[in-house]
């Protein structure tokens, strides 16, 4: 007999019913709703205090005498199906918290990889300001381009200064005709 090891196919019965999970979930997560509001407590106490009163006072007849098993069977039978219809709204909750703790972070990680790029290039523009030249080294460097001037033309500068001292005039204005 050849030994059946196919791993592409799952195992299971052959032709059972298939229950869609995203259909039967929305249904069974609002029925856990249910469960868990004020209302259907209510309405549980109500059913379960006129079952106990027709019962017990035997009023119209006792379908379900003294220890109530009928009644005991009934919670026993909605807690059967409670239960696993809880667990399956508990684990879509859960599917649904792990897929928006991923995109919170991939968010995350975005949100990181942006602050680093902007942290390098305020960087980056610090040591640019650092480099630039401030009014202070401009007016030195001006001095310094002043000075190596006069020393180069000094002579032509005192002869165009003696010139304008002989005339009478100064040397910003225009020269007169004589």
């Amino acid at each position: 007999m050849a030994r059946r090891d196919d791993l592409s196919t799952p195992r299971g019965t052959p032709g059972a019913p298939s229950v869609d999970p995203d259909v039967f979930g929305p249904a069974a997560e609002r029925f856990a709703r249910f469960f868990g509001t004020v209302t259907y407590l209510i309405w549980q106490t109500v059913i379960v205090v006129v079952w106990l009163i027709l019962n017990g006072a035997g009023l119209i007849f006792k379908w379900d005498p003294y220890p109530f098993i009928l009644l005991n069977l009934m919670f026993s039978t909605q807690a059967a199906y409670a239960a696993p219809l809880i667990l399956l709204a508990q684990n879509r909750q859960a599917d649904r918290d792990k897929a928006e703790l991923e995109r919170d972070r991939e968010r995350n990680s975005r949100s990181m990889a942006d602050t680093e790029y902007l942290a390098r290039e305020i960087a980056g523009v610090r040591l640019t300001l650092e480099r630039k030249a401030d009014r202070e080294d401009v007016a030195d460097a001006l001095d310094r381009l002043t000075h190596a001037i006069e020393q180069s033309y000094g002579v032509a500068h005192a002869e165009y200064a003696d010139a304008d001292d002989d005339a009478g005039g100064d040397s910003l204005e225009e020269p007169q005709d004589p």
